[in-house]
C-alpha cells in the first residue's frame, strides 16, 4: 500500500515507522517547511515532496495518508482526502470542533474511505490486555479509574508557541494530553454522563492550562479521575483500574501491567495474589498505524474511529466548561456543552 504523511514535524516520525513496520511504502510527504520537508526526504529516502497537502492528495499513486498537522487543519484536510479517495489516519485531537468532527465523519462515510483517529493507546498492549479482562469480568463491576499522563516538557523552561498560544493549540495539556487520556477511559468504562473539572497554570507562562484534574461519572455508575500536566518531572503515562474482583495498574515507568485479585485461600487484608505481565513485540504508536493498515484492507474493524474521537473531544469541552462554571457538567446530548473551542 502507498502512502502520504501531511506534516513533518515530531509525531510524523511515529507514522513513517509504523507504516515501515505495516509493510506500507511511504511515497510522499508534504509540508510548507522547505528544509523540514528536505530533511524528511533525505532521512527517510522519500521520493517525492510537496511543499501543499493538495499537491500530495492529487497524486493519484496514494492510497491513504497521515494527518500530522497543527489542531486547527485537522478538519479541512481530512475533508480534502476523503473527497480525493484516500483512507485518513487523523492525529488527535481529531478536530476542535464538534460540528467540523461530525462532518469529517461524514464525509469520509459518504467517500467510502477510512477515517481513524490517533489515539495509539487503544494499540497498545497494556491497553489492549486491560481491556480483555474488564470485558472477562475477571476485576468484577469497576468501580474507580484513575488515568495519567505528565511530563515537564524535558525540562525545558518554556513552552512553544505551538502549544502555549490559545489561538495556535485551542487548549493546553487537558487537550493535548487529556484527550489520550479521555479516550481511555471511554475504552474501559464506556459512555460518560458527567465531568467536573479544575485547570490552573502553575509552572509556565503561556496561555493555557498547565495543569488539570477532572472527574468522571461513567453511565454505568463508576467514578474515574484523569490527570494532565506539563509540570510534572519526567514522563509517565499511567492508569490504574479497581473493581470488586480485582485491580489493575500500569505506568510507562515500570512497563509492567500488576493484576491483584483473591483466588488462593487465606489471603490477607493486604497480600492478595498478584501478577505482573511485561510486553514486548510493537509499540503502540507502531500498532497504530498497523491497525490502521488492516482496517483499510478489511481485517479487522477500526480500532479508534472518527466517532470516537469525537466523544473524546467533546468530553475535553465539558471539562473546560466546568472549569470555567467550577460546577458539574452533564454530557447528555441536550446539555448546553460548546459546540467548540475558543479558535475551533
Amino acid at each position: 500500500m502507498n502512502v502520504g504523511i501531511i506534516g513533518a514535524g515530531g509525531v510524523s516520525v511515529f507514522h513513517y515507522q509504523g507504516y515501515v513496520a505495516g509493510g506500507a511504502t511511504v511515497v510522499a510527504i508534504a509540508d510548507a517547511d522547505p528544509l523540514a520537508l528536505a530533511r524528511r526526504q533525505r532521512e527517510w529516502n522519500i521520493p517525492k515532496g510537496y511543499s501543499t497537502y493538495q499537491e500530495l492528495l492529487a497524486d493519484p499513486s496514494i492510497e491513504a495518508v497521515s494527518v500530522c498537522l497543527p489542531n486547527a487543519l485537522h478538519h479541512p484536510v481530512t475533508l480534502s482526502a476523503a473527497r480525493a479517495g484516500k483512507h485518513v489516519l487523523c492525529e488527535k485531537p481529531i478536530s476542535l470542533s464538534l460540528d467540523k468532527a461530525e462532518e469529517m465523519i461524514r464525509v469520509c462515510r459518504e467517500a467510502g474511505v477510512v477515517l481513524q483517529t490517533g489515539h495509539h493507546l487503544r494499540s497498545d498492549s497494556a491497553s489492549l490486555r486491560t481491556k480483555t479482562l474488564i470485558d472477562s469480568g475477571a476485576l468484577g463491576r469497576i468501580t474507580f479509574m484513575r488515568l495519567r499522563q505528565a511530563h515537564d516538557w524535558g525540562g525545558a523552561k518554556s513552552v512553544r508557541d505551538s502549544f502555549g498560544k490559545l489561538a495556535n493549540s485551542g487548549g493546553g495539556t487537558l487537550l493535548d494530553n487529556g484527550c489520550h487520556m479521555m479516550d481511555l477511559a471511554r475504552y474501559f468504562g464506556g459512555d460518560v454522563r458527567e465531568v467536573y473539572a479544575n485547570i490552573a497554570t502553575l509552572g509556565f507562562d503561556v496561555e493555557v492550562e498547565d495543569t488539570s484534574v477532572a472527574t468522571l461519572t461513567f453511565a454505568s455508575g463508576t467514578i474515574g479521575s484523569v490527570e494532565n500536566a506539563w509540570t510534572a518531572t519526567g514522563w509517565e503515562q499511567a492508569f490504574w483500574v479497581y473493581g470488586t474482583e480485582g485491580s489493575l495498574e500500569y505506568s510507562n515507568r515500570t512497563g509492567v501491567l500488576t493484576h491483584r485479585f483473591r483466588s488462593s485461600p487465606g489471603t490477607t487484608f493486604g497480600d492478595p495474589d498478584i501478577s505482573h505481565t511485561t510486553f514486548g513485540g510493537r509499540d503502540a504508536h507502531t500498532a497504530c498505524e498497523i491497525d490502521f493498515l488492516a482496517a483499510i484492507r478489511g481485517e479487522r474493524e477500526v480500532v479508534c474511529t472518527g466517532e470516537d474521537g469525537l466523544e473524546a473531544v467533546r468530553l475535553v469541552l465539558a471539562c473546560y466548561e466546568s472549569a470555567k462554571q467550577n460546577a458539574p457538567v452533564p454530557l447528555a446530548k441536550e446539555a448546553l456543552i460548546p459546540q467548540e473551542l475558543p479558535h475551533g
